[in-house]
């Protein structure tokens, strides 16, 4: 190989050509486009900053071996004036003359870099900047000639994600000002969260008053803060962040800054101290690209970073300037400047050397192409870390600088060649105990029955099992001893049955559901239903029949209407459960119910309750209320209609009581479905209260009073029954046939009177023109009827003493036997009709028939 390069050296040197000493370099001319005078907002001349990062960059190169020392570059400075029509035409100017350019270097002001940067493939030009890259310059497409330094502020958006995933934070929010390049930062931010599956609540613009953009944030319980601002607007965002107390450990800011200068709270705040935003920013973490490496070895121009920060502060110091943000990229760019075109003239020096036409050289295109594939390619350790790119894109680290106290801390970075974020822990701290939440914490609790609830209400619900499995015994033990009928016997045990399947329903109500499979749990939810329904039902019909019978007039013990009426609504019971179970079964369902705040742990408790309910709950829930309502309501009136008929029967209390407790027992199940604790204490306390009543009034009393005793003071009021509906019905009979009498004693009356009436006008014409009154006797009080043909006075008159005496004597018995103890007068007041004195006649002095007189009570 050494032999191979001594023989070119030697042909070259045949040739003719002379060596060029090692003083000589090549010059290498290159465009610089940037603002010579200060850019609004950019705190001073942005060159005389940059200019000594870029001078020190030369000296450097000029110490360098070859080939990097052959060559010289001249920068030929543009104003671009940050006018975008201004740059166009001293960039065509610089073109027009010699010499001929192949790259352009710098660029500050985004909007002059994106319009040149379109227009670099047209005129074979390449671009290295050291300016901030907007989101929108990635597309390669429009801007691939383009390069810059500076990494792109979707790094800063990345970073920014990768810090959310980091912490699992889904929810947040943004503000940010209203400029051009924030906007591009802000729409790629928001498309980075929408693919990293980030919920952005609400997004405010600084273009308004700042304090209620952030109370907008705060009345929508953002606890993650997104803010794009510059370092200017710093001091008024934490200002209102501390009127707003949103700060600490309930808030957590993250500022995407895509500046390299550190945070200063110099601008002061009306109604803000020095403190009170050191406050508000404590915590928060900053987003910043990375200015200088941390690389301990010498990089490409032999000087580390610390060196190189150094020695560009001394030339500052000799030159009086300002420390520029941008002069580490600007120094980099140099020598990404430097390393391409070096490749490229190495590479025509080459193509020219050993090309088979001597004067062959490569043409414009070729070079082009050539310097855009030398800079795709360039790859090196400079002074702000490893300097290559992909995609256009520089590859660097973004620093994650954590504002502590009064200072920031570095407590991490992202890099974005691997896409890996890297935090030290042990440096992250937090005004809380730990990271804040994204959001108010719900805490979902399911709100179930007690144990010890449960095991009250099932206590009670088994002992009132067990009493009635006791009376159910009892009641077959006595009807094995002593036949009972249908209404004695069968009747008690059906009672029985109800109260046994209603209390069995409570047991069922109070189980878990959650500690059984779904089947399971759907299971039992149609066991409760059936179970207090069908008890119910059962329990119910058995004391509205004997509510009925009671009323009725006639006995129906031994008819099979009892048994034809419990059929029939038991089989309406069956029928609509039957139907709810097929065509809407009931399932298990979560209901929400409101949330309660915690404020000290700031933690909502969100809670829900399991309940048994179907897709048409309230209409299957009225049908089968309906279908119980009428045979109530009937027997709370059959109840009221028998109330004066002696002392009341045991069941026609438990009728209105069962109804009582029904009705309750309905409205508490219905108020209290969203708390099922609250629904099993009272509903489940009305259902056990129902059913002990019962129990206690129909059969205490066999306990009370032993069931001899007992059975002998029932076959007494049965016997006084027996006698009590015969005397009624003889009663109706009596009534009945003394009205036919009194029909038949009017009927002949009228006959009589119109058979003597010629007679009579003959024999008393004359004697007495008045007329007479005709006064019968019906029950208790006198007809009276006018009657101008009888004569009171004539012993033959129909209204004679002797006539009345005769009626009165057909009709006694019958008044006798009507006023019995059933509702008439007693006998012994028949002597009263004995006397003539008690009787009406006609009055002697009135002359007439029109009036009648009542003779007086003679004195005893």
């Amino acid at each position: 190989m050494m032999e191979a390069l001594g023989l070119l050296l030697v042909c070259w040197l045949l040739f003719g050509v002379e060596p060029v000493p090692a003083q000589v370099r090549h010059p290498l001319p290159v465009l610089w486009m940037m603002p010579a005078a200060p850019v609004s907002g950019g705190g001073g001349n942005l060159e005389a900053g940059v200019a000594t990062a870029v001078r020190l960059a030369l000296e450097d190169l000029k110490k360098q071996a070859a080939p990097l020392g052959d060559y010289e570059i001249q920068f030929h400075v543009l104003d671009s004036q940050c006018d975008s029509s201004e740059s166009i035409k001293a960039l065509f100017d610089a073109m027009w003359v010699e010499p001929n350019y192949l790259l352009l270097f710098g660029g500050v002001c985004p909007s002059v870099t994106a319009l040149i940067a379109r227009s670099l493939p047209a005129l074979d030009l390449l671009q290295v900047s050291f300016s901030d890259s907007s989101p929108s310059l990635s597309n390669r497409k429009w801007y691939g000639n383009l390069f810059s330094t500076v990494p792109s502020d979707r790094a800063l958006n990345q970073a920014t994600v990768k810090l959310l995933q980091r912490f699992k934070w889904t929810r947040v929010g943004v503000i940010s000002q209203e400029q051009p390049r924030l906007s591009e930062v802000k729409k790629d931010l928001s498309r980075q969260l929408l693919k990293a599956d980030v919920q952005v609540v609400s997004s405010e613009s600084l273009s308004e008053d700042v304090c209620s953009s952030l109370k907008r944030l705060k009345e929508r319980d953002v606890r993650v803060i997104i803010g794009l601002f510059e370092e200017e607007s710093v001091s008024e965002v934490f200002c209102c962040a501390y009127r707003l107390n949103m700060f600490g450990a309930r808030y957590q800011w993250l500022v995407v800054d895509g500046g390299t200068s550190g945070w200063r709270f110099e601008k002061q705040v009306p109604g803000c101290t020095a403190n009170s935003l050191l406050m508000a920013a404590n915590g928060s973490i900053r987003m910043q690209i990375r200015r200088l490496g941390n690389a301990k070895t010498p990089g490409i121009s032999g000087r580390t970073p610390q060196d190189y920060q150094d020695s560009y502060v001394r030339k500052l110091t000799q030159e009086g300037s300002k420390v520029s943000p941008l002069h580490s990229f600007a120094y980099d760019a140099v020598w990404v400047t430097a390393k391409a075109l070096t490749q490229v003239m190495e590479a025509m020096k080459h193509r020219e050397k050993y090309s088979s036409r001597r004067n062959g050289s490569l043409s414009g295109e070729e070079v082009q192409r050539t310097l855009l594939e030398a800079v795709k390619q360039t790859q090196f350790e400079g002074v702000t870390g490893s300097v290559f790119f992909r995609n256009g894109e520089r590859m660097t680290a973004i620093d994650l600088i954590q504002f502590q106290g009064s200072s920031g801390v570095s407590v991490g970075d992202f890099s974005t060649s691997t896409q890996q974020l890297r935090l030290m822990s042990h440096l992250l701290k937090f005004p809380g105990q730990g990271p804040t939440r994204d959001r108010t914490l719900v805490v979902v609790q399911r709100q179930h029955v007690s144990f010890l609830l449960y095991g009250i209400i099932s206590s009670a619900a088994a002992g009132t099992i067990f009493i009635t499995l006791a009376l159910l015994f009892f009641t077959a033990i006595c009807r094995k001893h002593r036949p009972l009928t249908l209404s004695d016997g069968s009747e008690d045990e059906l009672l029985l049955l109800g109260v046994l399947l209603s209390s069995s329903s409570i047991l069922v109500s109070g189980l878990d559901g959650t500690s059984w499979s779904l089947w399971t749990s759907e299971l039992l939810c149609s066991v409760r239903l059936w179970t207090i329904s069908l008890g119910h039902t059962v329990a119910f019909s058995v004391l509205f029949i004997r509510t009925w019978r009671l009323h009725s007039l006639c006995s129906v013990r031994h008819k099979p209407a009892g048994r034809v009426l419990l059929l029939l609504l038991l089989l309406l019971d069956v029928s609509l459960l039957i139907a709810w179970q097929t065509l809407d079964p009931l399932r298990r369902v979560e209901l929400q119910l409101r949330t309660q705040s915690v404020s000290a742990q700031d933690e909502l408790v969100q809670m829900f309750s399991e309940s048994c309910s179907s897709s048409n709950m309230q209409l299957w829930t009225t049908a089968v209320c309906g279908s119980k309502a009428p045979p109530m309501a009937l027997g709370c009136l059959l109840v009221w209609s028998v109330r004066t008929r002696g002392r009341p029967e045991p069941f026609t209390l438990c009728v209105v009581a069962v109804t009582t407790f029904s009705v309750f027992g309905l409205l508490a199940s219905l108020l209290t479905a969203h708390n099922p604790p609250l629904q099993l204490g009272v509903s489940g306390g009305l259902v056990l209260c129902c059913n002990l009543f019962v129990l206690g009034w129909l059969f205490g009393p066999k306990f009370l009073y032993g069931d001899d005793e007992l059975r002998d003071k029932e076959e007494e009021e049965e016997v006084e029954e027996q006698r009590g509906r015969r005397l009624s019905g003889l009663n109706l009979q009596l009534w009945s046939h003394s009205a036919q009498l009194d029909s038949d004693i009017e009927t002949l009356s009228l006959q009589l009177c119109e058979a003597t009436q010629p007679t009579l006008q003959r024999g008393t014409k004359g004697r007495n023109s008045g007329g007479l009154r005709s006064v019968m006797w019906s029950h208790e009080v006198f007809y009276e009827e006018q009657s101008l043909a009888c004569n009171s006075l004539s012993p033959d008159g129909i209204n004679s003493p002797e006539h009345v005496r005769r009626r009165l004597s057909v009709q006694l018995p019958i008044l006798h036997h009507s006023y019995l103890p059933a509702g008439g007068v007693r006998a012994s007041s028949s002597r009263l009709f004995r006397d003539d004195n008690y009787f009406l006649f006609p009055d002697q002095s009135d002359g007439g028939c029109d009036h009648v007189t009542e003779c007086s009570r003679p004195q005893e």
